[in-house]
């Protein structure tokens, strides 16, 4: 690592640190999806947002494959169970927007679950705005 990329780096951690401490006193909860292809450098990004963050209030989401069950549900179930609390940041590796893009484009969802999608995701993200 170039010298003046880890200075940086360090700054902007500490400024995280300080955003944790705020968020927690005053009860917050913070969602940070980040999204992009295979060796995009999301789990570096990810390592580098949550190293020096408490990690009892960090919590870092990776869901895998849909199981048969989750295929059955609601689209967006699966992702409640993982959202944060009070006082809490939770970092997903991917999101529901996986629906959009690879799920659409290899084929693992339907055209009609696709079009839902766009239906629902506006009305499940205000939810989770106004919460």
């Amino acid at each position: 690592m170039h010298p003046s990329y880890k200075k940086q780096l360090l700054l902007l951690q500490i400024e995280l640190v300080k955003l944790q401490r705020h968020f927690i006193q005053c009860n917050n909860k913070i969602l940070v999806i980040v999204e992009g292809r295979d060796a995009a450098g999301k789990d570096g990004v990810i390592k580098r947002i949550a190293e020096h963050l408490s990690p009892r209030e960090t919590r870092i989401v990776a869901l895998g494959k849909p199981s048969d069950k989750e295929k059955s549900s609601w689209y967006f179930q699966r992702f409640v169970p993982h959202l944060p609390s009070a006082s809490e940041l939770v970092l997903f590796n991917r999101s529901w927007y996986n629906r959009a893009g690879v799920e659409h484009v290899m084929g693992f969802c339907t055209e009609a679950e696709y079009e839902e999608f766009f239906v629902s995701v506006i009305e499940f993200e205000h939810m989770l705005i106004r919460s």
